[in-house]
């Protein structure tokens, strides 16, 4: 992090814009990229499991409160695209002190998760090859998307987009697939009506608690959305690229969700869920479908490195904004003749090849240490984007300008609101659940650091 002071002049070089050549579907498929991962593929079981089918409303309240965040965080966005999105927002409603924990609180996050996705994708790999050691995989991993995000913007958003499609082609088939399994179209397959809902003791066999507890394990299975108001920045038409997505991201992953827990907790009675296996490898393998296990372990494993691709990207351009207000180093503005910040991305990816490292000496311990390390970072995140859209929204309001919002947030204050009261409610959950209480003050502890820091850094100088 920078030395406290006022920033030096940039240069020449530096003051270079950012490339611009996302288009649309880049954007999209980088949101979804980011939001589709191994918590829809392997989570959901852990889910089923302590919810029973009742985990259907877990989903269904996780997601109508990241609908009510992006659709925050869009009005904000379309209004004035940025590629510090959020940081950016935080700072001119509530300080620089806000935006600069918000900035470094992500960024921490996304180089952790950045770490985690390739441990995860490696594990995969060396199931499939075991005789290729895992930090190995780590390691060609890291190397390999390093590259892409060195590319030009559109070289990496046309490679994100076929990377991400498929997983995308993945949740869509099984869509269709399991749709056509519940009404008993396929071969060797009836309708299997509501039984699994009804019976094995009811839609809530664990009673309330089981949802709430089910909450805990997928409120944070929407984060890498936000992706999208970032990506936007980049794009050719930034506020009209974030108006539209916004949209649609948020009804295609909606879709790709909820319809897949849906489908699940039909076609599978809740007790025969695991955490150790993919709810998507027991039905296609249920409804006849060959070699479903090491299907689903391809798609998995793409699908990582797809989410670890796009956080690494979403990593690079938060602290080349955090640089751009003076809040980071000022070598992390510095470009490619092709506009990408060569210096943040590669200061971004550092930990990653810390973690090949931590793979070689102890690669069973690596992925829940990481998993523990991230915590609620990213609901604090979006407790941050809650409150800076109540502030600046009453000051559109306040100088006459709300009217002219490209994006409006619906029922404001009210719904602004409730999202902040069910963020605080979801804290309040981790706080009664003792796994989830140590990744709270993991959380707490980097958020209470970071501000510390950014409010000494403002000390004036003698």
């Amino acid at each position: 992090m920078p030395a406290p002071g006022p920033a030096e002049p940039v240069t020449a070089t530096e003051t270079r814009s950012l490339g611009t050549g996302f288009r649309r579907r880049h954007v999209t498929m980088l949101a979804i990229s980011g939001a589709i991962g191994a918590g829809l593929f392997v989570g959901t079981g852990a889910g089923i499991k302590t919810g029973g089918p009742g985990i259907l409303l877990s989903y269904v309240v996780a997601g109508l409160l990241m609908v009510l965040v992006m659709r925050m965080l869009g009005e904000m966005a379309a209004a004035e695209p940025s590629s510090g999105s959020f940081s950016v927002y935080a700072e001119k409603a509530l300080g620089r002190w806000a935006g600069f924990t918000v900035g470094w609180l992500y960024w921490s996050l996304l180089v952790v998760v950045v770490a985690a996705e390739a441990t995860a994708a490696a594990g995969i790999a060396s199931g499939l090859l075991p005789t290729i050691p895992q930090w190995t995989w780590v390691l060609l991993f890291m190397a390999v998307l390093t590259v892409v995000n060195l590319f030009a913007v559109r070289s990496f958003g046309e490679f994100e987009f076929w990377f991400g499609a498929i997983k995308v082609t993945a949740v869509v088939g099984f869509l269709v697939l399991g749709t056509l399994a519940v009404f008993g179209i396929l071969p060797g397959t009836t309708p299997v009506g509501l039984d699994n809902l009804t019976g094995h003791g009811g839609f809530l066999p664990n009673g309330l608690q089981g949802v709430l507890t089910g909450l805990l394990a997928v409120a944070f299975s929407f984060g890498g959305m936000e992706l999208v108001t970032i990506a936007a920045a980049e794009s050719e038409d930034p506020a009209g690229s974030i108006r539209r997505t916004t949209r649609t991201v948020i009804v295609r992953l909606l879709l790709f969700y909820i319809g897949s827990v849906a489908l699940m907790v039909l076609l599978l009675p809740w007790e025969s869920a695991s955490a150790n296996t993919s709810p998507f490898v027991t039905i296609l393998e249920q409804i006849g479908v060959p070699s479903a296990a090491l299907l689903m372990s391809f798609v998995v494993l793409t699908s990582l490195l797809s989410a670890l691709n796009a956080n690494l990207y979403g990593a690079s351009r938060m602290v080349y904004s955090l640089a751009e207000r003076g809040e980071a180093p000022r070598a992390m503005l510095k470009l490619s003749g092709t506009g990408v910040p060569r210096t943040a991305v590669l200061s971004s990816v550092a930990f990653g090849f810390v973690a090949v490292l931590l793979n070689f000496l102890a690669p069973e311990h690596v992925l829940p240490f990481l998993l523990n390390a991230i915590g609620a970072n990213i609901l604090l995140v979006w407790i941050f984007v809650a409150l800076s859209q109540l502030r600046l929204r009453k000051r559109a309001e306040a100088d006459g300008t709300a009217a002219d919002l490209p994006v409006r947030m619906w029922g404001f204050p009210w719904l602004s609101w409730v999202a902040l009261i069910a963020m605080a409610g979801v804290l309040v959950l981790m706080w009664t659940d003792a796994d989830a209480r140590a990744q709270l003050f993991t959380s707490g502890a980097v958020a209470v650091l970071i501000v510390v820091i950014g409010l000494l850094r403002r000390r004036p100088r003698r």
